[in-house]
């Protein structure tokens, strides 16, 4: 039996495309980086955006950049390389 970490359980609730944004996100890219990379519209990448800090736990906040936030949680989770 194999058993999760938190930050697998974690992202496991994203969708295909969340995990696609979260990647580009970590490698540094801008809005605007990843519309033109996934070919989407700016107000879906906003909308995968908020989804995925939600799924994440991730609350608006003056004290932590949820962006920020979501890498450390993707990094946590991904193989060194």
């Amino acid at each position: 039996m194999t058993v999760q970490t938190p930050t697998e359980t974690l992202l496991g609730r994203l969708t295909g495309r969340e995990r696609q944004v979260l990647e580009l996100v970590a490698d540094g890219k801008s809005n605007l980086a990843i519309e033109r990379e996934l070919h989407l519209r700016p107000k879906t990448v906003e909308a995968h955006l908020r989804s995925l800090f939600c799924k994440l736990g991730l609350e608006q906040s003056p004290y932590e950049h949820r962006r920020v936030m979501a890498v450390v949680t993707y990094l946590g989770h991904r193989p060194a390389a």
